[in-house]
């Protein structure tokens, strides 16, 4: 439901207002290849969603040490996942990693490191609070990517081939600790769950707004923003350079727009930046971006030191401000390129 001020929220126990693919939230599709392609099908208004939670006690290792297999509670799909706030922009500014939460009942499965969410893309909403301003639309979910990776396939394949990264459901943090207590990790049934109830909303949404835009400006611009701690051994050498734009090599997002984007990048001295290295663009980007029918797609991953301490997670204003002047005369000139 739409309120006052033009955010969506799912909060609706037993619907979802965002479908796609023709494919119902409370159904997976038999083949996930064979849906993506349709990325502008949408189906009628509502589809029901399961709701029943199943709770049950985990179940601790056997007394010879070794591991039993923990049962897991099913979470209940009316809560709600995220919140969309509609511009009028031919911007949406998507921020898959910057939910926090965890379910109550996934919290006694998680070692100390997967309570502790620290891989989430700390602080986004806030160093993005100039949107609405720019009347840009926003995408913000509610949960850790601990939960579920947004910006994953979600049949779970590789986006690096040969190079260490974590998965749809990830099992270990950036810096290979383990998330869950042993014999808790979940299972292909439990990870096929929660795609349903969380990862298809959010990608119904974007979708939904993506094509919104597109018909009433004809070019939009999807921004995907992320985060990162600069230093992590297990992902790349050395220090990320502060800025790291990604346009999947350039298939997701038009050659003109990326050549204003970096010049305006590369005319700034303050920070360094990469395009297209490390960080090429994930999912989002690769799967929406499409420059031929008006939907360009474009990564911007920033080093948290930038605007953070990265060992207390703790937001700096007067360290994020001058990155928030940049970003947003960043997007202010990609409206005007589209």
């Amino acid at each position: 439901r739409q309120s006052a001020n033009r955010s969506i929220h799912t909060t609706d126990p037993h619907r979802s207002r965002f479908i796609i693919h023709s494919v119902r939230s409370n159904q997976r599709p038999s083949n996930l290849n064979a849906v993506q392609p349709n990325r502008w099908a949408v189906a009628d208004a509502y589809s029901a969603m399961a709701t029943t939670a199943m709770a049950t006690k985990p179940r601790s290792a056997r007394q010879d040490g070794s591991a039993r297999r923990c049962s897991w509670p099913r979470y209940t799909a009316g809560m709600a996942s995220f919140t969309l706030h509609r511009g009028s922009a031919p911007l949406l500014i998507s921020l898959p990693h910057n939910g926090t939460e965890l379910p109550a009942a996934l919290r006694p499965r998680l070692t100390a490191v997967g309570c502790r969410v620290a891989d989430t893309d700390w602080h986004l909403d806030r160093l993005y609070d100039f949107a609405e301003t720019l009347h840009a639309s926003v995408l913000i979910p509610r949960y850790s990517r601990y939960l579920i990776d947004l910006n994953r396939p979600p049949d779970g394949a590789p986006l690096y081939p040969g190079q260490t990264e974590t998965g749809l459901v990830p099992t270990r943090s950036f810096a290979g600790k383990p998330i869950y207590r042993n014999g808790c990790a979940p299972d292909a049934d439990e990870t096929a769950a929660r795609r349903d109830r969380f990862w298809w909303p959010y990608h119904q949404a974007l979708a939904v707004e993506l094509e919104r835009l597109r018909r009433q400006h004809g070019q939009v611009l999807l921004w995907e923003g992320h985060s990162i701690r600069s230093e992590l051994p297990l992902l790349f050498d050395g220090r990320l350079p502060d800025l790291n734009l990604g346009t999947a090599a350039g298939a997701s997002c038009g050659a003109a727009l990326q050549a204003g984007i970096e010049a305006t990048l590369h005319a700034q001295s303050r920070y360094s930046l990469a395009v297209n290295g490390r960080f090429k663009g994930g999912y989002i980007t690769r799967h929406y971006g499409r420059p031929e029918q008006g939907v360009h797609a474009v990564q911007m991953e920033i080093a948290q030191c930038n605007y953070q301490d990265e060992d207390r997670f703790e937001f700096l204003p007067e360290r994020a401000r001058p990155l928030q002047q940049l970003l947003a005369e960043l997007l202010q000139q990609a409206i005007a390129l589209l």
